[in-house]
């Protein structure tokens, strides 16, 4: 790190460098979780939820240059952009770089490498997804229908992995005692929600529509999305603005219908479809009463 540089002009510089080099933001990413002094034993377990969700990212190539043969999203770069210049700040304030932390997001993962554990973790990276999310929700207009309905899919699956670890009542009712390790980013089973591959597809833009990649849609993400995320996504983005003092979230969702870049009159899409297994799995695992 430069001396007499702040923390937040080193941060600007490291992700300036990387901007269009979508291999080398993902080398930036990973050496964050090495913190200022290149070891850090106890965080670098937990980069294993943000390389995986990166490196799909890599594949359906969104994070390539805006000019080029295959040009990349501007709304998925700028989002990208936000995690990694927070955990640029929050490496470079650990490194005793002047200046204060620029946004509350900064500071929530100050606390995660102060104190790294799962909900710390989650709250700091859900924080600078939620911050690019509404940051940029003029980017995520311009996308297609397609891409704007899978915006609120992601959005919704990360939020819910929070409540795994953090609020696991509301997430698995019943079952919560097994939420906590269901949703701990340094486990392999957190992946089970976050590996987007089986969400959404592996090419950018998406130019069909939206029913016909709903109709593609593997059998357990379908089972997660409409049988246990779907009865709680109001109980979700209520808590997570709470959480993540994000109140912008509840902009996001309208009586249990995303409507992240997204009109509420078209809610028929989060409508569950017909099936004998999701209604099973809804009264197996239904959402907590409110209290």
């Amino acid at each position: 790190m430069t001396a007499g540089m702040t923390a937040g002009a080193w941060a600007d510089q490291q992700v300036a460098a990387v901007r269009d080099d979508p291999s080398g933001r993902l080398a930036l990413m990973q050496r964050c979780y090495y913190g200022p002094f290149g070891k850090a034993p106890r965080h670098l377990p937990y980069r294993r939820a943000a390389m995986s969700a990166m490196q799909w990212e890599l594949q359906r190539g969104v994070l390539q240059p805006l000019f080029g043969d295959r040009p990349g999203s501007p709304w998925w770069r700028a989002v990208n952009e936000r995690v990694l210049r927070d955990g640029c700040e929050a490496v470079a304030l650990s490194g005793d770089l002047s200046g204060a932390a620029s946004s509350r997001t900064v500071d929530y993962w100050l606390s995660f490498a102060q104190y790294p554990t799962a909900r710390a973790w989650w709250r700091a990276h859900n924080g600078s997804i939620v911050a690019g999310y509404l940051e940029h929700r003029e980017l995520a207009e311009a996308e297609t229908a397609a891409e704007r309905f899978f915006m609120n899919v992601v959005l919704c699956r990360v939020l819910y992995t929070h409540t795994l670890v953090a609020a696991p009542r509301i997430a698995l009712g019943w079952l919560r005692p097994l939420a906590p390790l269901l949703g701990d980013p340094r486990l392999g089973m957190a992946g089970i929600f976050l590996q987007l591959s089986r969400v959404l597809p592996d090419e950018y833009p998406l130019r069909d529509s939206v029913q016909s990649y709903l109709k593609d849609e593997l059998g357990l993400g379908r089972l997660l999305d409409f049988g246990v995320i779907l009865p709680r996504l109001q109980q979700i983005y209520e808590w997570s603005a709470y959480e993540l003092a994000a109140p912008g979230l509840l902009d996001c969702i309208e009586t249990g219908a995303l409507t992240y870049a997204w009109s509420a009159a078209d809610r028929s899409v989060w409508q569950a479809p017909e099936s004998s297994i999701l209604r099973l799995t809804q009264r197996l695992l239904p959402p907590e009463r409110r209290r």
